[in-house]
């Protein structure tokens, strides 16, 4: 009988150890929400990779649009919608109806939305029309369907004879005819000042 009581005994000692194991192991495995989120999901893969890419587009035999980019990851698997990201900046050019450069925009990354027909341009921003106009920012939303482009970021417009700040902008893709949402100043230059 003595025999039993010490199996038991061990039996049980195992077993509350394993329980308490478990419940120490169960506590210490809190999760935060963000620590939740940063875990990797199925990561995309793209399915073209492409450096020092040139596309252009043309529209009734018309060139529209030179886009360059120093590298192009296009996206078309496994998504909503494909989409291209230019991670190493890009450089594209604006043609009106007589194939003259109407402007260029340019960002260090961006990303195309293809079947909405919207890229998202970030990081050293920089727009320029052919009035030689220079919109400068960190975020700018390109529409080419509603040939628009806007933000609600900080902007820089400078133009011959005046520097303006504001955030926001909403403008045609020309850049031509503008609005700047809340102008926070106004900066004017004389002609000997450039």
């Amino acid at each position: 009988m003595h025999v039993g009581f010490k199996n038991s005994g061990t039996i049980n000692v195992v077993k509350l150890l394993a329980i308490t194991i478990t419940l120490l192991s169960l506590t210490a495995c809190t999760n935060d929400l963000k620590d939740v989120q940063a875990l990797p999901r199925n990561k995309l893969s793209a399915s073209q990779t492409g450096d020092s890419i040139t596309l252009i587009y043309t529209d009734s035999t018309l060139i529209k649009i030179i886009l360059k980019a120093n590298r192009m990851l296009l996206f078309n698997k496994n998504v909503s919608e494909p989409f291209t990201i230019l991670p190493k900046g890009f450089y594209v050019t604006i043609f009106d109806d007589e194939e003259k450069v109407s402007s260029t925009l340019k960002g260090n990354y961006g990303v195309r939305y293809d079947l909405s027909k919207r890229m998202e341009a970030r990081y050293a921003v920089e727009v320029i029309n052919k009035n030689g106009e220079k919109l400068e920012t960190e975020k700018l939303i390109w529409d080419e369907a509603n040939k628009k482009i806007y933000t609600d970021a900080f902007v820089k417009i400078t133009t011959p004879n005046q520097v303006i700040s504001g955030k926001g902008l909403e403008s045609n893709q020309d850049f031509t005819k503008y609005e700047i949402k809340k102008i926070t100043g106004i900066i004017n230059i004389k002609n000997d000042e450039l």
